[in-house]
């Protein structure tokens, strides 16, 4: 039994745990307003709703990190496909996906295939699980790729000798559960769809911009700002998927559901929390 989940196995997008009974607290919570939440705040009618969801990557990637998915396995594609009528039930009329711009034309035509026949998608993991099941059920007649690809150095941390603040690295890789207890559980416990609720909570959702980007603002060598460049480039990656979504026309009538890996989920947040444009749902309203 683990009862001490290691840090590699943290930094996997939707793969680690947290406390379930913090999770169904938190949604308690939301739904009793006894806290303010730019998932839940209804601040404008004129706000386009968006469900932004996150999930683990279920086929190739190339993340550093990634979570062992056999998308050929029927239980696997069984699942999957519940996540995927439970999110239609938000009624999508626009539906985003982490596929670059370049990749629309093939997009389109694999979609096109899937709703012209009965078997499962062989596209892209949970691209082909999920989103092309629920834009099935939502009855669109295209999805849209967001993502923008940029490289980015993940590994930073480990490949300068850190002059700037190598104390504060240390001790949170030496102890993460300090500064986030409740990921400190039995992931063995996890069903995919505790995973999925898990992946989608704030505190996980903060836990991943911490790790992927902040946290290398602690790093350099002499007077460079090596750990800062790296984290700008992947907040600049999701500023562009955010400026993606943002050429999409779309009005106060229309339903957006996105679906990207975890980190994404994470930056796309913290953009829409401060829009004029778009209003957050509250995602596990959708993961009963």
């Amino acid at each position: 039994m683990k009862n001490i989940i290691t840090l590699i196995t943290i930094c996997l997008l939707i793969s680690c745990g947290i406390n379930t009974e913090r999770i169904n607290k938190e949604k308690s919570v939301v739904n009793n307003s006894e806290i303010e939440s730019a998932e839940t705040k209804s601040i404008s009618s004129d706000k386009i709703k968006v469900l932004n969801f996150a999930t683990f990557h279920m086929g190739e990637t190339v993340d550093a990190n990634k979570v062992e998915f056999d998308e050929e396995n029927k239980e696997n594609q069984n699942n999957a496909k519940k996540i995927a009528q439970m999110i239609s039930k938000f009624n999508p009329t626009i539906i985003c996906v982490e596929v670059p711009l370049e990749e629309q034309d093939e997009l389109d035509t694999e979609f096109k295939k899937y709703l012209n026949s009965e078997k499962p998608s062989s596209y892209k993991g949970e691209v082909g699980l999920i989103a092309f099941e629920v834009g099935r059920m939502s009855k669109v007649d295209k999805i849209y790729g967001i993502d923008h690809e940029m490289e980015y150095n993940y590994n930073i941390v480990r490949e300068i000798d850190n002059k700037i603040d190598g104390k504060t690295i240390q001790e949170f890789y030496s102890n993460p559960f300090k500064y986030f207890p409740d990921l400190n559980v039995d992931e063995t416990k996890l069903t995919f769809f505790d995973r999925m609720r898990i992946g989608n909570t704030n505190g996980f959702l903060d836990f991943l911009i911490l790790t992927n980007a902040d946290l290398l603002t602690h790093v350099g060598s002499g007077e460079g700002f090596e750990g800062a460049d790296e984290a700008a480039k992947f907040y600049k990656r999701n500023l562009r998927i955010y400026s993606n979504l943002n050429r999409i026309p779309a009005t106060k009538d229309d339903r957006i559901f996105i679906l990207t890996g975890g980190s994404h989920t994470a930056f796309l947040r913290e953009f829409m929390k401060r829009s004029t444009k778009y209003e957050m749902v509250n995602t596990l309203d959708y993961l009963e």
